[in-house]
């Protein structure tokens, strides 16, 4: 291999390195559909659709939730297994004592885990998709 050949196989394992970590990224985003104004710690979301990203896995991560470009919230939450990877994305939430709705989890379809949100409001424990 001579040094130009050298540098063009760098070239193009950098170029996949760059590839590869962007598609590693997306793997920390999805979408999410609200139904009811609902509360994400401590701030109010209306009904609609966000997209949501976050860093990390386990234990300890924080997602964010935007709008088109602009950031409306952001929430500590823990990625979970779950047994059945649903078919769609869902939300789902809690209904806390005055009749208002507080997220507590996002699952995506297709995916083996999800998003636990911690929130600051208390609930009532009753949840469901929404």
């Amino acid at each position: 291999m001579n040094a130009r050949s050298g540098r063009t196989f760098k070239a193009i394992l950098l170029a996949t390195a760059v590839l590869l970590a962007g598609n590693a990224f997306a793997s920390s985003k999805g979408s999410l559909e609200l139904q009811h104004p609902t509360n994400v710690a401590g701030k109010q979301l209306a009904s609609g659709t966000y997209s949501v990203r976050w860093d990390g896995n386990g234990e300890q991560v924080q997602v964010k939730f935007f709008q088109g470009k602009n950031e409306v919230a952001s929430a500590p939450a823990r990625m979970v297994e779950v047994a059945e990877a649903p078919q769609n994305n869902s939300a789902v939430v809690n209904t806390n004592s005055d009749g208002s709705y507080s997220l507590a989890e996002i699952r995506f379809g297709g995916k083996k885990y999800a998003l636990q949100i911690t929130n600051d409001a208390g609930s009532s424990g009753a949840s469901g998709s929404r």
